[in-house]
């Protein structure tokens, strides 16, 4: 039996209470199974809900810039695993090898982006028509942001939502697309 993904939840990948799985196979040989996905259940989404709003707290009084020298870190990660990915992402999704770089590419791009902006969280002030008031804005993190990403870009999509949501200081529960599941696991190792 090929690889049979789990879910990650509360910084650990584990395996879904649920014993049903589908195959996931290359869209230009439907002989050639990827790896199988679980079926997971509701009661696994409440459990990544939970530990996502209990990590909350913590998360967002890290400061800006530890949140981004993270980020960085994946970007380096991602930044050397950038071949294996490509090739993955055209097995799974169907894409050209040249698409497939691209995107990748591209991801890479906006995690180096987004990480930057983790120096950059600032508000800012509006002059006031009245005297003695001060009136500012502030960036704060929301909580925890759900974020379910489509299948015909799945590594650019998510990496375009989840980076700016951890960088802002926010903790998140992503769904991937049924079709591109392992796309979704390699960006979160």
């Amino acid at each position: 039996m090929s690889l049979l993904l789990k879910n990650y939840i509360n910084g650990q990948w584990v395996a879904s209470y649920s014993s049903a799985s589908q195959p996931n196979t290359n869209p230009a040989n439907t002989d050639d199974v990827l790896c199988y996905v679980p079926l997971s259940t509701r009661e696994e989404a409440v459990e990544a809900i939970e530990a996502a709003r209990a990590a909350f707290p913590a998360w967002k009084e890290t400061p800006g810039p530890v949140r981004a020298k993270k980020m960085f870190h994946a970007w380096n990660l991602m930044q050397q695993r950038a071949g294996e990915l490509a090739e993955l992402l055209t097995r799974e999704e169907g894409k050209a090898i040249g698409d497939s770089r691209g995107e990748v590419q591209r991801s890479l791009n906006i995690l180096e982006f987004t990480a930057g902006e983790g120096r950059r969280l600032r508000g800012s002030t509006i002059p006031s028509e009245l005297p003695r008031t001060f009136i500012y804005t502030v960036r704060q993190p929301v909580g925890v942001c759900g974020l379910i990403t489509p299948w015909n870009f799945p590594v650019a999509i998510p990496i375009w939502k989840i980076a700016p949501a951890l960088v802002s200081g926010n903790t998140v529960v992503f769904k991937p697309a049924e079709l591109t599941p392992w796309c979704a696991v390699k960006i979160v190792e």
